[in-house]
């Protein structure tokens, strides 16, 4: 899974948590310097870093049965340690993404390790960027099938290196794109207006929940998804509940991507959850965002376009299977650019970066309780973050991989699963999940947004049960004004 950054001598750690409502001390994230590559043009921070949804759309395929653009050696791709195994995979000019490289800030796609020989982990990045300290994005076990979404930038030759470690064996890869972030010098082509969306950060708020009882909420009646089954989910003037938010996600045309963790509970059945607009004419596409095996909880962060209805589609393959969701962010193309000049913007660091692993000595090597929370300060970390020599200055949130290390119980009788929260600390702890966790011996990632407390940079973590390590690797951050 890679190892810890060092952290920079003098810098003091306390880490403390908080129990039942108590507040701990804040745990304070080493900087470092020279994050970001000089990705925008030299008129600085005014443009770049936009989205743009795209039709998800499948562009890398190992299994040789099902091919797509596979690299040599082909078919399965084998596993190595000390150093992972690597190979380059192809992203601009496919499924919609720009061919040239001087438009395409970065990629948002969904990875997926299947038919794994032995365990292991999956890092990805730009090709000649590999970090300075290993990270990672996905993390499997023999047979697993493991998505998890991610923001990736093009490398040399707009190419992106996928590295696989493990003892022995091979895996599957699967690569999905969902979207890309422009940079300051795009110009849409003729007849293209849509300048693309900024990204706007929320405070976790649930939206869905087709469990029976106090939890539904967008599901009437309450039953979990049959096999084949599409169901609809509102998202512009879509209301969060517990707290109660109105408009989570405002009821405007402009908005035109949604961000949603999406949990999926499964029974005895095995299945793979997608989520699409309804522009597709309701035909669910050849992706999947989530892979469910059975008596499975698991999350997934999806970056979904919002249909020209408002709503998008959520497709379970097969068995009965509850889907659950969370809203933690939007995109918003009329954003008022003079207003607003930078809210919004994302800026992808030039290699994913560990921010904290809470097994390391620096960060006091306890594992969080249950019912415990702790506080983390990225002021240090976002004052670092710089493209050339200038700081890319306030920011409203931190976008990376969550990856729960490891799970222990608190009673040794008693099977453990648990979740983790993160939320602003200025903000009422949420009814919903970032990352769902399992005692066991392979680590579960997630892809998640960090927003912050506007005050201090801060960001609160919330184990529900066990005694949970977890880390977070950073891949980029979000301007605020």
């Amino acid at each position: 899974m890679g190892y810890a950054h060092t952290m920079k001598s003098g810098r003091h750690i306390a880490r403390l948590t908080a129990v039942l409502g108590l507040v701990g001390a804040i745990v304070i994230i080493p900087t470092a310097s020279q994050l970001v590559t000089h990705v925008e043009a030299v008129t600085g921070l005014g443009a770049g870093g936009e989205f743009h949804p795209l039709t998800p759309t499948r562009i890398f395929d190992s299994r040789p049965a099902l091919a797509i653009n596979d690299v040599a050696p082909p078919g399965a791709k084998p596993l190595a340690a000390p150093d992972p195994a690597t190979f380059d995979i192809a992203m601009l000019g496919l499924a919609g993404v720009p061919a040239a490289s001087a438009d395409v800030l970065a990629v948002v796609v969904n990875i997926t390790v299947t038919d794994a020989g032995a365990g292991g982990y999956l890092e990805a990045y730009g090709k000649g960027a590999r970090p300075a300290i290993r990270t990672s994005i996905i993390n499997f076990g023999p047979g697993d099938t493991v998505p998890n979404a991610s923001i990736v930038r093009p490398g040399a030759d707009g190419a992106l290196t996928i590295g696989l470690f493990g003892q022995s064996g091979t895996a599957n890869v699967i690569v999905d794109v969902f979207g890309w972030f422009s940079t300051s010098t795009y110009v849409p082509a003729p007849g293209i207006t849509d300048p693309g969306a900024r990204l706007i950060p929320t405070t976790p708020s649930r939206v869905l929940d087709t469990r029976a009882g106090d939890f539904n909420v967008n599901r009437t009646p309450a039953v979990p998804l049959g096999a084949q089954e599409t169901m609809v989910l509102p998202i512009r003037g879509v209301d969060g509940i517990n707290p109660p938010v109105t408009d989570v996600v405002p009821n405007l045309p402009s908005v035109t991507g949604v961000l949603l963790n999406v949990v999926g509970i499964t029974g005895s059945n095995r299945t793979h959850l997608s989520l699409f607009p309804n522009d597709l004419g309701g035909q669910a596409p050849a992706t999947s965002n989530l892979n469910l095996p059975p008596n499975a909880i698991k999350a997934n962060l999806v970056f979904v376009p919002v249909g020209s209805d408002g709503s998008v589609r959520i497709f379970n393959n097969q068995g009965s299977t509850d889907v659950v969701a969370d809203v933690v962010g939007y995109m918003d193309s009329g954003v008022d650019p003079v207003l607003h000049p930078r809210q919004g913007r994302v800026v992808p660091l030039s290699s994913p970066y560990r921010t904290f692993d809470t097994r390391d000595a620096q960060f006091g090597g306890v594992a969080l309780g249950p019912g415990q929370a702790e506080d983390w300060s990225f002021a240090s970390f976002a004052s670092s973050v710089a493209i050339g020599p200038d700081s890319v200055g306030n920011q409203l949130a931190v976008i990376g991989n969550l990856t729960s290390a490891s799970l222990t119980r608190q009673y040794a009788s008693a099977f453990v699963r648990s979740f983790l929260t993160a939320y602003p600390t200025n903000a009422v702890r949420p009814l919903s999940s970032n990352l769902n966790s399992v005692e066991g011996p392979t680590p579960i990632p997630n892809m998640a947004i960090l927003k912050y407390a506007p005050a201090d940079a801060t960001v609160r973590m919330y184990n529900l049960a066990g005694y949970e390590h977890y880390l977070f690797d950073a891949s980029a951050v979000v301007l605020a004004d």
